[in-house]
């Protein structure tokens, strides 16, 4: 019988295999056009497709440096997002400060043009999503973290894995996080690892309702991932299905179960196919690399 430590990293191996097979695809900036672009698309900000087949016109860049906020590893240029997105990260941003978190540090938003990005994402390409690290190293707290920091810092994992649990420190700080972002209405989605979604069901709370948008997923034991809704400015934008009711408290159980183990085997190969394979973009989109 596996202990509880060696239960929590077979766990967090199976979530986290979909971010390794991404490394190992390297469809990086070579045959990807979306990567070499570096200014946005003139127009109208409009967010085109889907989350994962899409493109972005009239991206607006996030300012690197805010009100609660840091943009990390800038040289990637993934800080574009349609205008919808940069309120919400400048709101959220002055909403932590105000609640005494201190500050969040950002990974990626979507490119230039948005489109497929190298190196992993299969998402992040219509200027809607956000990566925001649940970790910050103090001096972050403090002062403005150096170009070479924001190069070289890494987003680390908050999970204990002795406990199969948030780690202490971090508990309060994440579960506060999160309700933050989930209770703007703009966002759509908050993907999550499925433990932490574990420990936020088990909480007493006085109002559950900002736990339906808390989603588990694989990996996101680092970060979390806010997709908000398609904007009222974006008819080519396409919705994802509408979140179950209900808090989704009754479904954890399933990501830890054997019986699920096929199913997430299925899981991932569908998020690797969309990492590496082709995919069908809108025509809109071509028209905006010319």
């Amino acid at each position: 019988m596996l202990n509880s430590k060696m239960r929590f990293w077979r766990i967090r191996l199976i979530f986290s295999l979909v971010a390794a097979m991404a490394l190992t695809a390297s469809a990086d900036s070579q045959g990807n056009p979306w990567a070499e672009v570096k200014t946005p698309a003139k127009g109208a900000p409009r967010a085109i497709g889907d989350y994962s087949s899409g493109c972005l016109q009239g991206a607006q860049a996030l300012p690197l440096n805010g009100v609660g906020y840091q943009v990390m590893h800038p040289s990637r240029r993934r800080y574009y997002g349609h205008p919808s997105l940069l309120d919400f990260i400048v709101g959220l941003g002055r909403a932590v400060r105000e609640a005494g978190l201190e500050v969040v540090l950002l990974g990626d938003l979507s490119q230039p043009r948005g489109g497929r990005a190298s190196g992993g994402h299969a998402s992040h390409e219509t200027g809607l999503d956000v990566d925001i690290w649940y970790w910050h190293p103090k001096q972050a707290e403090q002062r403005k973290l150096t170009q070479k920091e924001r190069e070289s810092i890494k987003a680390r994992s908050i999970l204990d894995g002795k406990t199969s649990s948030i780690k202490a420190k971090w508990a309060s700080t994440v579960a506060r996080l999160l309700r933050l972002t989930a209770e703007d209405p703009r966002v759509e989605r908050v993907f999550v690892h499925p433990i932490i979604k574990r420990e936020l069901c088990a909480q007493p709370s006085d109002d559950r309702t900002w736990l339906r948008k808390i989603r588990p997923w694989y990996g996101h034991d680092d970060h979390l991932h806010v997709r908000l809704a398609c904007p009222e400015d974006s008819p080519d934008c396409v919705r994802q299905s509408a979140v179950p009711a209900g808090d989704g408290c009754d479904e954890i159980d399933w990501w830890f179960s054997e019986e699920a183990k096929s199913d997430r085997d299925k899981g991932r190969k569908r998020y690797q196919s969309k990492v590496t394979g082709g995919r069908k973009l809108p025509e809109k989109c071509f028209e905006l690399l010319k």
